[in-house]
C-alpha cells in the first residue's frame, strides 16, 4: 500500500512527537542523578531518600509515556514502515531511566548502611554522573533536529559519540580506582554496579542516537 505523502509525513510526525515526549521524561529524570550525587557526596541522606522518591516517579512516568508510544504505534499500524525504528529508539532511551532508578537506590543504600567512601572516589562520580547527563542531552538534541535533514541529525550524533567516549574514560579511570581502594567488600560491589549502570546509560544513549540515524532517512 502506497501512502500519500502527505499522510505519511503527518504518520511520521506523529510518531515522532510520542518519542519526544518519552525522552524528555527521560532527561528530566537522568537530569536528577547528578543532584542525587551531589547528596551523596555531602552525605545529605533526607535530600538523597527525597530525591530517589522522585527519580521512582519518574521512572513510572516514563514508563506510562513508552506504552503511550507503542500504543500510537500500534494504532498508526503497519501503514508507517519505519515503525519498529521508532518502538527501537524509545526502548532503547527508556532504558537509561531504568538504569538511573538502579543508580539512584545503591547510593541511597550506601548512605543508609554509613559505608565508608573516600571523597576522591564520590567526586570522581559526580564528574562521571554530570558526563552521562552530557551524553543524554546530546541524545535529546539529536532528536530534536531530526526533521531538518539527515545532515543535521548525523552532526548531533556524533556528538552524542564524543560525549560516550567521555563517558568511557571516565568509567576506567574509576573502576581502576575503586578496586584499588580499601573499601569495605560490600559497597565495593555496589560502587561497582553503579559505575557500570552509569555506563550503560551513557552506552543506550549512543545506541539510540544510532537509531535516530536510520530515522533521519526517513523522516
Amino acid at each position: 500500500m502506497v501512502l500519500p505523502a502527505e499522510t505519511e509525513q503527518r504518520l511520521k510526525r506523529r510518531a515522532l512527537n510520542a518519542c519526544q515526549d518519552n525522552l524528555r521524561k527521560v532527561v528530566d529524570l537522568t537530569r536528577k542523578i547528578p543532584q542525587l550525587v551531589e547528596h551523596f557526596c555531602n552525605d545529605d541522606k533526607e535530600s538523597a531518600r527525597q530525591l530517589f522518591s522522585e527519580i521512582t516517579k519518574g521512572e513510572e512516568e516514563v514508563l506510562a509515556a513508552r506504552r503511550m508510544v507503542s500504543k500510537e504505534l500500534a494504532e498508526i499500524g503497519a501503514i508507517l514502515i519505519s515503525r519498529e525504528d521508532f518502538l527501537r529508539f524509545t526502548n532503547l532511551s527508556s532504558e537509561i531511566a531504568d538504569f538511573s532508578e538502579g543508580i539512584g537506590f545503591y547510593l541511597v543504600e550506601i548512605m543508609e548502611h554509613n559505608w565508608r567512601v573516600p571523597g576522591e572516589i564520590r567526586k570522581d562520580l559526580l564528574m562521571l554522573s554530570e558526563a552521562v547527563f552530557e551524553a543524554v542531552l546530546k541524545l535529546r538534541e539529536t532528536m530534536m533536529v531530526l526533521n531538518y535533514g539527515s545532515s543535521k541529525t548525523l552532526e548531533k550524533a556524533k556528538d552524542v559519540e564524543i560525549a560516550e567516549r567521555n563517558v568511557d574514560d571516565l568509567y576506567r579511570a574509576l573502576s581502576i580506582k575503586v578496586l584499588n581502594s580499601k573499601l569495605d567488600l560490600p559497597v565495593l560491589l555496589l560502587m561497582r554496579d553503579v559505575l557500570q549502570l552509569l555506563e550503560n546509560s551513557a552506552d543506550k544513549a549512543e545506541d539510540a542516537a544510532d537509531t535516530a540515524r536510520i530515522l533521519s532517512f526517513i523522516m
